[in-house]
């Protein structure tokens, strides 16, 4: 046999590839039209639907199972039972948890020519997952309606009515068949937004009858509360009539409204200021919200070793000092009659020593100085007696600008004052008394150049020579001075 494979080796390959493409035509023809191939198949779980009829439903052709367009199984097999045909769907595994016992099952054709499917609706809400050979029941299902059924159920005059109008309509698509598939190819978005709007109703029928069964168990409690019901009626028209009476009451408290509006909005204002005023100062708080803790322990230290002597030492006193502070009491009332008196009176002692304390911005001594001076001359004037006898011995003081005042209001004596006072020498001194000596200087020598003989002329020679150097005099000549007095 080998060397017969090894003489026509073409041939054996040629007829091993004809029976590798005849196997596998094979499975998939078989796989097409619904044959379980052990160990390749995917699982598939089955359950059955009960139809009136399951006319053109053939297994094994490759008729489907849909859900909303979607292929999720085959129909295996079509049986009788109790006169209604049960179809057997192989449905596949992953789409088992999808199918509820609520689900509805309809045959529908392909095409013209009765290839039918089963188009499921898989249900769902409350109703739990169908399991293994779990059939959907006649009132879930409905087979495919014939033409002639249709025709069958109505009267002889609609059926006449209905060829006149197949033969018009033939007659008016007569050779433009094209032109009304395509007005219904047109119509495509219309039946999609039809087919939402319908899906809309359905759910709208749900609700509805949740509402209608809501109001049946309403009505069946209120019948249950007719008692109640009555009471709540005869209180409620109680209270109408109370209200009516009221009226007037209402009417004012209505007219007062916007006041009161105004008034709750002018507050709420002020009340919104304070609101943001607390805020910072919330902020503000908080940092002694947070020192409280510590500041408690220490008061709870403090007020632990206090209590004691509080209570055996402080309280104890505060008891027996009662009867004396309550003979205080018509003293402390004299005292409060007496003390606007005395306020007066330390006013007036505290304004004196003010006074004698007193140092105004000016180059002049404070009262106190001058009293502390008339004590030192006081003492000096009565403390001896000097070479002259009985004369007591006195110091005076005097400032360049009193000195110049004194000189300028001499008039005629003015140079006696000055040779009697020996105010010359110190006037004419610029160390002494900078601002007359300047000045006596000054007006000197616009005396001399006046043309006077002399600069001196005075009784006392000695003086005279002291006085040029300095550039005061002339007292012979009637010259004198006119100096500043500050």
């Amino acid at each position: 046999m080998k060397r017969a494979i090894k003489n026509h080796l073409s041939d054996f390959i040629a007829i091993l590839v004809l029976v590798v493409l005849a196997v596998g035509v094979t499975g998939y023809i078989l796989t097409q039209e619904g044959f379980r191939l052990p160990f390749i198949s995917k699982p598939q779980f089955t359950i059955n639907a009960q139809f009136s009829t399951a006319q053109a439903v053939t297994p094994g052709q490759g008729q489907t199972v849909r859900v909303s367009g979607v292929q999720i199984g085959t129909l295996s097999g079509v049986s009788l039972k109790n006169g209604y045909a049960i179809v057997k769907m192989s449905i596949e595994k992953k789409y088992k948890g999808v199918i509820h016992t609520n689900a509805a099952a309809f045959l529908r054709p392909k095409t013209g020519l009765q290839d039918m499917f089963v188009e499921l609706n898989p249900g769902g809400g409350p109703a739990p997952v169908v399991k293994q050979g779990y059939t959907i029941p006649l009132a879930q299902t409905a087979p495919e309606v014939n033409v002639d059924e249709i025709l069958s159920s109505v009267d002889a005059d609609t059926r006449q009515y209905l060829q006149l109008l197949v033969n018009g309509a033939g007659q008016g698509l007569n050779g433009r068949g094209g032109e009304l598939a395509q007005v219904l190819q047109r119509f495509e978005p219309t039946h999609q937004d039809l087919a939402r709007l319908n899906q809309a109703v359905a759910v709208r029928g749900v609700e509805l009858q949740h509402l209608v069964n809501s109001l049946r168990r309403l009505n069946d409690a209120l019948i249950t509360k007719q008692t109640q019901i009555g009471q709540m009626i005869v209180s409620s028209s109680q209270v109408f009539r109370a209200t009516a009476s009221e009226e007037g009451n209402i009417s004012r408290s209505i007219a007062d409204l916007p006041a009161t509006l105004a008034q709750t909005r002018t507050t709420l204002g002020q009340v919104q200021t304070f609101a943001q005023q607390l805020g910072p100062t919330a902020q503000k708080l908080i940092p002694a919200a947070n020192a409280l803790p510590a500041a408690n322990n220490a008061l709870a230290a403090l007020a632990k070793p206090s209590t004691p002597i509080i209570k055996n030492q402080i309280r104890p006193f505060v008891i027996a000092a009662r009867p004396f502070v309550r003979n205080l009491e018509p003293a402390s009332i004299n005292l409060a009659n007496a003390t606007p008196n005395l306020n007066s009176t330390f006013s007036v002692i505290n304004h004196f020593l003010n006074l004698l304390g007193y140092n105004p911005a000016a180059p002049q001594h404070g009262y106190l100085w001058w009293l502390a001076w008339l004590g030192h001359i006081g003492r000096t004037v009565f403390a001896v007696q000097d070479g002259n006898g009985d004369f007591r011995q006195a110091f005076l003081q005097v400032s360049c600008a009193s000195m110049s005042q004194i000189l300028n209001e001499a008039g005629p004596l003015g140079p006696i004052v000055l040779q009697g006072l020996n105010l010359d020498t110190v006037l004419a001194d610029t160390n002494l008394c900078p601002a007359q000596g300047t000045a006596a200087q000054s007006q000197f020598r616009n005396f001399q150049a006046n043309g006077s003989a002399s600069p001196y002329s005075t009784a006392n020679p000695s003086v005279a020579s002291k006085l040029s150097k300095h550039g005061v005099g002339n007292i012979g000549n009637q010259f004198l001075p006119t100096l500043p007095t500050h």
